[in-house]
Formats: C-alpha cells, sequence, structure tokens
C-alpha cells in the first residue's frame, strides 16, 4: 500500500464469522452501522473558521472566548436538528453566518457594524 493511502482509524472491529461457503453470518450489518456511527461522531467535532472569516475577525477585533465558542457549537447544533443549512447566529453582540452542513463559519460581524446591515443566503437564524 503506498505511504499516502495509509489510514489510521481507533475504530471497534466486528469478527465475522463464515458459515462454509454461505453468507457471513449476522454481525455484517451491525459492523457497517457501528462504523458508520463512529464515523459521523468523529467528523462532526469542532467548528471551522474560513480564511474570509477569519480576516473580518481580525479586522473587526472579535475574539471568541471559550464560552463563546461552546455558545456557537450549541447553536450550530440547533440549527442542525432544524434542518437550517446557513445559518445567522447571534451571540451577545457578534453575529455569525455560519454554513451548518460544513460546520464552518463564513462571516463574522460584531455590534457597531451590525447596524443596518442585510444578511443574505442564510434560511434560519438562533440567538444565543
Amino acid at each position: 500500500m503506498d505511504e499516502y493511502m495509509k489510514l489510521s482509524f481507533n475504530l471497534p472491529i466486528n469478527r465475522i464469522e463464515h458459515a462454509g461457503q454461505g453468507k457471513p453470518k449476522q454481525g455484517v450489518e451491525k459492523a457497517t452501522g457501528d462504523f458508520q456511527k463512529i464515523l459521523e461522531e468523529k467528523l462532526k467535532g469542532e467548528i471551522k473558521i474560513s480564511k474570509h472569516a477569519m480576516l473580518r475577525m481580525s479586522s473587526r477585533n472579535i475574539n471568541l472566548t471559550s464560552e463563546q465558542l461552546e455558545k456557537l457549537n450549541t447553536a450550530v447544533e440547533k440549527a442542525e436538528k432544524k434542518g437550517i443549512r446557513e445559518s445567522l447566529i447571534l451571540i451577545n453582540d457578534v453575529a455569525f453566518v455560519v454554513s451548518i452542513k460544513n460546520r464552518t463559519v463564513i462571516t463574522a460581524v460584531d455590534g457597531p457594524n451590525l447596524k443596518e446591515n442585510v444578511f443574505t443566503n442564510i434560511d434560519g437564524a438562533v440567538i444565543m
């Protein structure tokens, strides 16, 4: 196997036994289901911040505290449960436009810049 093709997963492996030439015994679906569930949990993880959002946050002196990051994570989970794809998330005096599917902050706007601002291409809002 090529070096760049090697992947390492710390996942439980269910033993699948075969009865002669027949089909594998039950456990195949469970192994597949377990793998899918664990993979989805690992991929959900942290929220990413796009390059554009980083530039906006830097130019507007927006620094996320651990408390705000936790609220942002909670808001993304709430939006995801409601089926929102692109969300406006308001935390204190900061607004974030977030791609819920990609778990990525697209842009950020602070209090003074919020006034008379129009947010487009969102299909939901979460106010924390």
